[in-house]
């Protein structure tokens, strides 16, 4: 068992040479701190000669001391000199206030660093979106590599169960917009124009856009959270390993499920919209449904419906793309898969609403308005 640590003191004029002994260890040092700390007096050399080991704990005590006394420290061996070392190099002070910045500064510092943030994501994406389609390309060339139950399975996911939370929107969407559209026209006496609002609206823009952001909540954040888990437990690492591409295997199944169940999701939301405004105007304003139809018929060109189809397979793209890159680049920890999901989420959201206002002022400017 080790010794507990001593010290003595040897003085020669007005300095004095101090002699450690003992174990200067965490479990021996005892009051050794407390003690050192009384010392009074001029000290000009500390040997540690006699002392049988040294920790941290114990080459920091006496550093410590050595620093605030000015003394110089004698005696070690090799380890205990290395020791000694890196204690000396750990001593700095540590700034316990933030430096001062002006706030004009921060602001346009983080200003400064959310623009690189979204470039290098952009850049990625775009990227991304360029290895989906170098997969697609390959599935093309060997069509025994393209995962169809996969593929199948992602439709029901993406389509078949959203039907019902997205009827339901639809439906509430319709009925909204009948009577905010019914109060505000009514002042005008022109409340029949009610169905033009509620069949040009649906089809042209909500049914697609509204749908759009309900699949990038429900199936865009699915696709982030399962491929980010994947990456967490190494299942895409091992994919790679046997010689299956998780682009091929995981990423495609899931952007082609999107592409291909947008627009009949779209079409479907704007339906069950017409629906339900058609309930509304049936109930406030006595507008039976034949002629409900009949005049849906006559004040929505064809062009509004090729327009919500042309929009959705791009949207469910978008979506899909969004999901799948920010759930590859899930590593670290569980954390990440949260923070990437709800990335996923925003991205998707953000993208199907510039591209909204994209494709509204195309289709003017070709004549579908």
């Amino acid at each position: 068992m080790s010794a507990q640590a001593t010290f003595d003191g040897n003085r020669e004029g007005d300095a004095a040479t101090l002699r450690f002994a003992g174990s200067l260890s965490l479990p021996n040092l005892g009051d050794l701190p407390e003690r050192l700390s009384a010392y009074d007096g001029k000290v000009e050399r500390i040997d540690l000669s006699a002392v049988d080991r040294l920790d941290t704990i114990g080459a920091w005590t006496v550093y410590r001391f050595a620093r605030n006394h000015g003394a110089r420290i004698e005696g070690l061996d090799d380890n205990g000199k290395h020791l000694m070392e890196q204690v000396e190099a750990a001593d700095h002070p540590v700034r316990t206030r933030p430096q001062h910045v002006p706030a004009f500064t921060r602001v346009l510092g983080e200003i400064g660093e959310a623009t690189v943030a979204v470039t290098h994501t952009m850049i990625g994406l775009l990227g991304f979106l360029g290895a989906t389609a170098l997969a697609f390309l390959a599935v093309l060339r060997h069509p025994s590599r393209f995962r169809f139950n996969a593929t199948v399975q992602r439709f029901e996911v993406v389509g078949v169960s959203a039907l019902g939370i997205i009827g339901l929107m639809s439906f509430l969407i319709g009925i909204v917009i009948a009577q905010q559209g019914a109060v505000q026209l009514r002042q005008f006496g022109a409340e029949v124009y009610t169905i033009n609002l509620i069949g040009r609206l649906t089809l042209r823009e909500l049914g697609v856009l509204m749908t759009a952001i309900m699949v990038a909540g429900r199936s865009g954040s699915a696709f982030a959270a399962q491929l980010g888990t994947m990456k967490l437990t190494e299942e895409i690492d091992a994919m790679r390993t046997i010689g299956v591409s998780p682009m091929e295997a995981l990423v495609l199944p899931r952007v082609i499920a999107a592409i291909a169940m947008m627009p009949l999701l779209g079409f479907y939301a704007s339906l069950i919209a017409i629906i339900g405004g058609g309930l509304l105007c049936w109930a406030n304003l006595g507008i039976p449904p034949v002629t409900y139809i009949q005049r849906i018929r006559e004040v929505v060109p064809i062009t509004d419906v090729y327009v919500g189809l042309v929009k959705a397979p791009v949207f469910g793209a978008i979506i899909a793309v969004a999901g799948c890159f920010q759930g590859m680049l899930v590593e670290g920890d569980a954390e990440q898969v949260g923070t990437r999901t709800t990335a996923a989420v925003v991205q998707a959201i953000f993208l199907v609403i510039v591209l909204d206002a994209f494709f509204a002022v195309f289709f003017t400017w070709i004549g579908w308005n």
